[in-house]
């Protein structure tokens, strides 16, 4: 008998983490050669998603809880909880059932048939189609920077491994990029693709703070062009600047009565090269705070409790 865990981060989701529950059970009752273990780490959410989660546990063993003393972002708690899996493969599942439970049993056949990773791949998807659009160029982009190749429009969602999961308790990352990791690893993964449902409850805890700092992440994370391309620019730029200079020195030299310099040129210039600048030191500083997060090594999270891990009920 093989053991899944199924991990599922969740942060005001009261609307949907029992549904969940339910339907993870179905599939797993229809699964003959698997046990399970359902953990999900709570965001410290301010609704009544933990109560409705020790209510679940106090029934049923093989939910597992654990609650964070704070809410440690939306990076950190999952990572964290994939890491007190104890299954022979770990099922990472959002609360809000837009990654469909249904595909957990095509993720079991593709790891028995000897895959190390099994990943849900959005090709359409029920969401705004902006958005949609948006994350679809940010794939493109973050591959063509990055150093290694990203898997697109995968959130996360799929089967890892316990071997996997081991090689991600020896990275010890404080703030990892979860999906770029994986790619990092380098073991070959299975996609199966599906149609991303729209949220049938509650509203997404995304926002646009979120989805930068998740982006930022992959490019500071797995890219040094921004970086290189900052001192390219400057070079080029710098190079431009000189031959306008040249170009406005002989146009007076050759019409000295005629020929006036203006402000527009030197406005213009100014705010054109303080820009660059400031983008570009954006983008320093970027990879300093990435640094930083490194350097301070804190925890994933500080949990608050416990419920129904053995030995730390």
């Amino acid at each position: 008998m093989h053991k899944i865990s199924i991990v599922t981060p969740c942060y005001n989701e009261e609307e949907n983490v029992e549904e969940l529950y339910k339907q993870v059970k179905e599939v797993f009752e229809r699964i003959n050669d698997c046990v399970y273990e359902h953990i999900f780490i709570d965001n410290a959410s301010k609704d009544n998603t933990v109560s409705i989660l020790k209510r679940l546990a106090a029934t049923d063993r093989n939910v597992k809880v654990i609650v964070n003393a704070r809410n440690f972002g939306h990076i950190r708690s999952p990572y964290h909880a994939l890491l007190q899996a104890e299954g022979d493969a770990v099922i990472l599942l959002v609360a809000d059932l837009q990654d469909p439970p249904s595909m957990i049993k095509d993720f079991i056949d593709k790891w028995q048939e000897g895959y190390k990773i099994v990943l849900g791949v959005k090709t359409q998807s029920k969401e705004s189609p902006a958005m949609f659009a948006i994350r679809k160029m940010y794939y493109n982009f973050i591959n063509r920077v990055s150093e290694i190749e990203l898997t697109k429009n995968n959130t996360g969602f799929g089967l890892y491994d316990k071997k996997i999961i081991e090689i991600l308790r020896q990275i010890d990352d404080p703030y990892p990029y979860f999906r770029g990791l994986i790619s990092d690893i380098g073991f070959e993964s299975y996609k199966i693709e599906y149609e991303q449902p729209v949220r049938k409850r509650g509203i997404t805890k995304n926002n646009f703070y979120t989805l930068y700092d998740m982006a930022m992440l992959g490019i500071t994370n797995h890219s040094k062009i921004p970086l290189r391309l900052a001192a390219m620019i400057g070079f080029l730029m710098s190079a431009l600047s000189l031959l306008v200079a040249l170009g406005y020195f002989i146009a007076k030299l050759l019409f000295w009565n005629s020929f006036t310099m203006g402000t527009a040129p030197l406005i213009i210039g100014l705010f054109l090269f303080s820009s660059v600048q400031l983008f570009f030191i954006g983008i320093i500083g970027e990879y300093i705070g990435s640094i930083h997060t490194q350097v301070l090594k804190r925890p994933l999270v500080v949990e608050k409790e416990r419920i129904n891990f053995t030995n730390s009920d």
